[in-house]
């Protein structure tokens, strides 16, 4: 046999021998979360970036109910001027359009800043069923905004939610002495049962950011 015919051969064996391993690599890719909608350009990427620091300071303790509230609410209204924005303009941003966008998030940044480390903290380490319930109800809520499952708007709301629940435990325990009576606890718990069923929905709905 030639050499040519030889070296042809054997080329032709090795790559028989590779295809399985290079079919196996291409597919072997990985996972994408659903929740989470790929990153399409400046404003969607600080957006993206915002909502996982509000997100972690929430499953932190870092940033409070009501400073969640706040910020997300603000959020939500970016987010809808963004859509009106685009609304007139063909489903794109002009220049004057993402300059204004991304002046108001450059204060909306500062204010993420300046809540996560104004010192006002989440118990992480609480030791009564309320305020047990209260912690794993945020980890819920910071995980789901920060993978992208709870929109701006209903992290504004459930979290609006949670601080009027935390106010009336902090009445009610100035109240009578630090301590909750059996029908305030009885109370408390049916709103956060509600509240628990929002943050489910907000996480199930496929609304996402």
């Amino acid at each position: 046999m030639k050499i040519e015919n030889k070296l042809f051969l054997a080329g032709a064996m090795l790559a028989a021998f590779m295809l399985p391993a290079v079919a196996q690599e291409s597919t072997a890719t990985t996972p994408v979360d659903p929740a989470v909608k790929p990153k399409t350009g400046p404003i969607q990427n600080r957006k993206e970036n915002q909502q996982q620091r509000i997100g972690q300071g929430v499953e932190n303790g870092s940033l409070t109910a009501g400073e969640t509230k706040t910020i997300e609410k603000q959020e939500a209204g970016l987010n809808k001027e963004e859509k009106a924005m685009r609304a007139e303009d063909g489903g794109k941003l002009t220049a004057a359009d993402r300059a204004k966008l991304n002046n108001q998030q450059n204060h909306l940044s500062k204010e993420i800043y300046r809540d996560k480390h104004n010192g006002r903290v989440q118990n992480t380490d609480p030791k009564s069923e309320v305020g047990k319930r209260q912690r794993e109800q945020q980890e819920r809520i910071g995980q789901g905004i920060a993978s992208g499952q709870v929109t701006a708007g209903e992290a504004a709301k459930v979290e609006g939610n949670a601080a009027r629940i935390n106010r009336e435990v902090h009445n009610e325990r100035a109240a009578n002495g630090g301590k909750l009576t059996a029908g305030e606890k009885a109370q408390v718990n049916r709103q956060q049962n509600r509240n628990s069923r929002q943050i489910y929905h907000a996480k199930h709905n496929k609304r996402t950011r």
